[in-house]
């Protein structure tokens, strides 16, 4: 069992935000399931995504455990998601499984209604439902991800920071990370870690209590014969928008050195409330052997996304045997 913040995750195998995790049936599916520790739901914003069923799409790589997308946020306002985890709550009383509510917005004030909105939907205690701050969707034209300018995501981290000074907030709350590529961007976000103050309450423990990491490496690009399925329109390219996010076995590498980075500098930091920040380690977890690699380089929890969007729920079961081992 790893506790992060308020949640208790056991196993500590999850899905990450994803479009598999999108609708009742996709939710039920993943919270049924004996061998996942938690939840996620799809990235939701306050009215719903526009999605574009010709435009946002993915592909599988034929060669390889990787996926590339173009998709957005979830097409369904964080309302129904709401409504859906309350009926899950209630269709199994004895179940302890929590949720992670992914959620975005560019515009603080926004945000900030969200998460007034999820604080008021009580799910009968906010012990078993966090706050997970997609800040690294590389796919929404025009708004680049928000977590790769520090200036950018600083008012979206003051909204984290203000719910969580309210001492009645009970919420745990995460950041959703992009993959980065070179030390200063690491250094930036921890240093705005640092500059965030505890609450009176709990002054040993940071406010944020968890990190994902990471979502997709944006502008990548899969021709259309490297694919499983062949473009239906016959282009060239898997996906409509030629560029996308890739995700999966390709970017497993990169995903293990973020989720080392970030543990070695928050282990390691003088402020001990740094310390206290869990890593959710997302990025080619596509079998027990990739599993055991996150936890090595200092996840506390893994999650996947393209292994469940190509082998469906039972994809947990074939991962669980690395949770002995952890």
């Amino acid at each position: 069992m790893t506790e992060i913040g308020s949640l208790f995750v056991s196993p500590p195998i999850i899905n990450s935000s994803c479009p598999w995790a999108s609708d009742l049936d996709d939710l039920s599916s993943l919270y049924e399931s004996p061998f996942t520790g938690a939840v996620t739901t799809r990235t939701a914003t306050w009215s719903g995504f526009e999605e574009d069923s010709g435009v946002h799409r993915v592909a599988f790589h034929a060669r390889s455990y990787s996926s590339i997308n173009s998709y957005g946020y979830s097409p369904i306002p964080l309302n129904q998601y709401l409504e859906w985890i309350n009926v899950l709550f209630i269709q199994h009383p004895t179940s302890t499984k929590p949720f992670i509510i992914s959620i975005t917005s560019s515009d603080p004030q926004e945000l900030d209604i969200m998460i007034d909105t999820i604080r008021r939907f009580r799910f009968g205690g906010l012990g078993r439902v966090a706050i997970e701050l997609n800040t690294s969707c590389p796919n929404i034209e025009n708004k680049p991800p928000p977590s790769y300018d520090i200036r950018t995501l600083s008012p979206l981290l003051d909204v984290l920071h203000r719910h969580a000074e309210d001492s009645n907030c009970g919420l745990t709350l995460g950041i959703k990370l992009p993959p980065y590529v070179h030390a200063g961007q690491f250094a930036d976000i921890v240093g705005a870690l640092a500059a965030m103050k505890s609450p009176a309450s709990t002054p040993q423990r940071h406010p944020i209590s968890f990190l994902t990491c990471t979502n997709t490496l944006g502008s990548c690009l899969l021709f259309d014969e490297q694919a499983i399925h062949p473009s239906p329109n016959g282009s060239k390219f898997a996906l409509p928008t030629i560029l996308g996010g890739l995700a999966g076995d390709a970017l497993h590498a990169l995903s293990l050195g973020n989720v080392h980075s970030f543990h070695h500098l928050l282990s390691t930091h003088r402020d001990e409330r740094l310390r206290t920040i869990k890593i959710i380690g997302v990025g080619g977890v596509t079998s027990p052997e990739a599993a055991q690699r996150m936890y090595k380089a200092g996840a506390s929890v893994v999650a996947c996304a393209t292994a469940l969007g190509k082998e469906g729920v039972e994809i947990f079961q074939q991962l669980s045997p690395a949770c002995a081992v952890s």
